[in-house]
Parts: structure tokens; C-alpha cells; sequence
């Protein structure tokens, strides 16, 4: 069990830490790299979006976990824009497409939209916290 202290001190890095994963996504996309882009993006909503449930001593223990605790605590009332639900899954999809699959490759039209939407989730997750 974290102290309040400890717990405040952890969303705050992890919210810097998704900051810092986002930049990561831009600078891969910057050399071509879109599946490491693509999986970066991912990243940084994953990491503000465990600053986020960590806030409220919300635990998620798996990737899905953390997307359905999101969408139960933040979008199903309307915390957030239901349309983020979609984007983190289709994200968390973009990412294990480009570690795991044979046979893909992300490209910079595929990746490109998701900076914009992924800046806008990441400020709105912020100002919830």
C-alpha cells in the first residue's frame, strides 16, 4: 500500500514519463520508424493512463485491464470523450501488430493521425488529474 506521498510522487512521473514516451513517438516517426512510432504512442497513453487510475487507487494489472478500468472510470461517465475508447484500443492494436505479427509493417499513413489525437487524450487525462 502506497502512502499518499509515494502515490502522488508515482502519478506525477508517470505522467511525466508519458510526456517524455509521446516525444520518443515523434522522434521515430521523424526517422521512419512507424513501428516503433506507433508503439511508443501506445505508450504514453498507457503511462498517463496509469497516472490517471493510480490517482484514484485504481489498480490495473494487464494491458486490457488498464483499457476496460479507462472506459469504466473516465468514459463511460463522460469524463472523457467516448471516441478515446476507441482510440486506446486501436492503439494497444497498432502496438501488437508491429512487436508481434509477421508479415506487417506500420505505415506513416496509418500512424500519422494517431499524434493529434494522442497529444489531446494525453492533455485531457492530465487535467482530470
Amino acid at each position: 500500500m502506497l502512502t499518499d506521498e509515494e502515490r502522488a510522487t508515482l502519478v506525477k512521473y508517470r505522467q511525466e514519463k508519458a510526456f517524455r514516451v509521446f516525444e520518443e513517438a515523434k522522434d521515430n516517426a521523424k526517422l521512419g520508424h512507424w513501428n516503433l512510432a506507433g508503439n511508443r504512442l501506445y505508450y504514453a497513453v498507457f503511462h498517463m493512463a496509469q497516472a490517471l487510475l493510480l490517482s484514484k487507487q485504481i489498480t490495473a494489472h494487464t494491458h486490457s485491464g488498464l483499457i476496460h478500468l479507462i472506459g469504466m472510470h473516465f468514459i463511460a461517465n463522460n469524463k472523457l470523450d467516448k471516441s478515446y475508447g476507441r482510440l486506446i484500443s486501436r492503439l494497444y492494436e497498432l502496438r501488437q501488430s508491429g512487436d508481434y505479427d509477421d508479415m506487417y509493417d506500420a505505415t506513416e499513413e496509418e500512424v500519422t493521425p494517431f499524434f493529434s489525437q494522442v497529444e489531446s487524450l494525453l492533455h485531457d487525462m492530465q487535467n482530470i488529474l
